[in-house]
């Protein structure tokens, strides 16, 4: 069986998965138990998503224009 993330959660007695999924007895499992989301926390994602779109489209990028298309993506034209 290949490598699998599944979304679950702690009821508070035990662990479920948000979806179902056959899992085989005895499978060996990881749980890794994530933070609560805080104000702190979303803060600090904001701070690094803004300089990642800051060096994304910073005033050093050049502009691209339109004759580089390849091929058109008829949804976005």
């Amino acid at each position: 069986m290949k490598t699998i993330n599944l979304k679950a959660h702690f009821d508070g007695e035990k662990i479920l998965l948000d979806e179902p999924f056959n899992i085989e007895p005895n499978a060996k499992l990881i749980v890794t138990v994530l933070p609560k989301h805080t104000d702190e926390v979303r803060e600090d994602w904001m701070v690094i998503s803004q300089k990642g779109l800051e060096k994304a489209y910073g005033k050093n990028e050049p502009e691209y224009s339109t004759d580089l298309i390849k091929e058109a993506n008829p949804v976005f034209f």
